[in-house]
């Protein structure tokens, strides 16, 4: 306790960290507020059918990544999601169309206008999710619920929604600019912890009504912990390959014995992310949309991929994550590309010949730890369905695992390394005793 008691001093002894941790706590206060804002002509004590709509399934998942603006029909209904689905869109453009290939080799200023496209990007999105949204808004609230004329709302309202995302993206973007962290990874994150309060309480309500219920709410509080752990070795689960630096790449320092400087390449277990599960997840609706277009004929096709805890669903959306992490993986990692940077920057594997050799070995290496940080990605994402028939609420079930967890951890870890690189900076402690902490930055070449 007296060791975090003095790290909190020294995170607040330090006037940037400090500053910028506020900025953080108020860009995001702002968030949190707009997201309660209703959307102009809406009646908010009538959004009850829409609030229970959004209870499960995608639409569920979709209030839960926007704190619950959706089912409250707020300015920031759709939240963040448009630029996330702009930043996939792109990125996997980028391995067809050579224009966005040559950007993202042209270091900032590429970056630079790869993050323009993808506000224009964002914004036609946000434009094509607005009328269905609102057209949702109009099928589940009954017509006293609105309060202007329907041309004037349609109109008012798509305008509102589209500058909300805008609004929020421009949040994110000074969170990362002005405080501390990826500002947009954290309004996920906190759109997502903003349910947990409530999710907590109803489980523990829920569970005290029952015959020994707090022992059973005890002994999941130790699951999820256990749980959260499994996670945290699954997002900084490293393979470290080792790389020797030739003497003579090593500008502006001694010579070094055995040749050279020793550096490693840290390949993630989890190089994905939460992608695959992302991309699992919406082919999963697809047969559920055909099946409804095929009419009676396919009820029991729509049923066994409606039911988030069947078998059905469980298995087949276990090896679609386990197919996209590969593929994924192969579109993020190119060993080709990270074997020619090593031999232009005089850096070899110890044993392996430069060049095809090292993107070969490069390449088998992370076949081999793919496949258990896929399975194990897999089991992670089907853990809410395997916590709600052992009867969790369906709620809390969500951050048993899945997305909401992965994104949480990452989130967390990726922060945390940031405030730890300020005290260090300045020569303080930093948050561990055991050692640094190692967040999502680790990617890259670490020496």
């Amino acid at each position: 306790m007296k060791k975090f008691i003095t790290t909190l001093q020294n995170i607040f002894k330090i006037e940037d960290l400090r500053t910028r941790i506020l900025n953080t706590l108020g860009f995001i206060l702002i968030y949190r507020l707009g997201s309660f804002v209703v959307l102009p002509g809406v009646d908010p004590a009538q959004l009850g059918a829409l609030q229970a709509q959004t209870s499960d399934g995608l639409l569920g998942l979709l209030n839960m990544f926007s704190g619950g603006a959706f089912s409250n029909a707020s300015i920031f209904a759709l939240g963040i999601m448009p630029y996330i689905s702009a930043s996939i869109v792109l990125q996997l453009a980028g391995m067809a169309v050579p224009a966005l290939q040559k950007m993202q080799k042209e270091g900032e200023s590429g970056r630079r206008k790869i993050t323009q496209y993808t506000r224009y990007l964002t914004i036609l999105i946000t434009f094509g999710q607005a009328p269905g949204y609102i057209a949702n808004l109009k099928s589940q609230l009954p017509a006293d619920a609105f309060l202007t004329s329907p041309s004037l709302f349609w109109i008012s309202s798509v305008l509102i929604l589209v500058s909300g995302t805008m609004f929020v993206m421009w949040l994110g973007e000074r969170i990362t600019d002005k405080g501390i962290g990826n500002g947009i990874s954290l309004i996920i994150m906190v759109g997502i912890i903003a349910s947990l309060p409530f999710s907590f309480v109803a489980e523990f309500f829920s569970r005290l009504e029952q015959g020994g219920g707090l022992v059973i709410f005890l002994i999941e509080m130790v699951m999820l912990l256990g749980i959260i752990v499994l996670t945290i070795m699954l997002v900084q689960g490293t393979r470290r390959i080792p790389v020797q630096v030739a003497r003579a790449a090593i500008s502006g320092r001694q010579a070094l014995p055995q040749g050279g400087a020793r550096q490693y390449i840290p390949l993630k277990v989890n190089a994905a992310g939460v992608m695959p599960i992302i991309f699992a997840q919406a082919i999963m609706f697809v047969p559920v949309t055909l099946g409804g277009f095929a009419g009676d004929g396919a009820s029991w096709f729509v049923t066994a991929f409606s039911d988030f805890t069947g078998w059905t669903y469980n298995v087949t959306f276990f090896l679609l994550i386990i197919i996209f992490t590969y593929f994924y993986t192969a579109i993020t990692i190119n060993p080709n590309q990270i074997a020619e940077d090593m031999k232009r920057n005089g850096g070899y594997v110890p044993g392996v010949k430069p060049g095809k050799k090292t993107a070969e070995y490069i390449d088998d290496v992370m076949s081999r730890i793919t496949l258990p940080g896929s399975i194990f990605l897999g089991i992670v994402a089907i853990l809410p369905a395997i916590a709600m028939v052992f009867g969790v609420n369906a709620q809390f079930a969500q951050f048993y695992g899945g997305t909401s967890l992965l994104i949480m951890v990452g989130v967390v870890l990726d922060t945390l390394q940031q405030i730890e690189s300020h005290l260090l900076m300045r020569h303080y402690d930093g948050l561990m005793k055991s050692g640094r902490i190692k967040g999502r930055s680790s990617m890259g070449m670490a020496g």
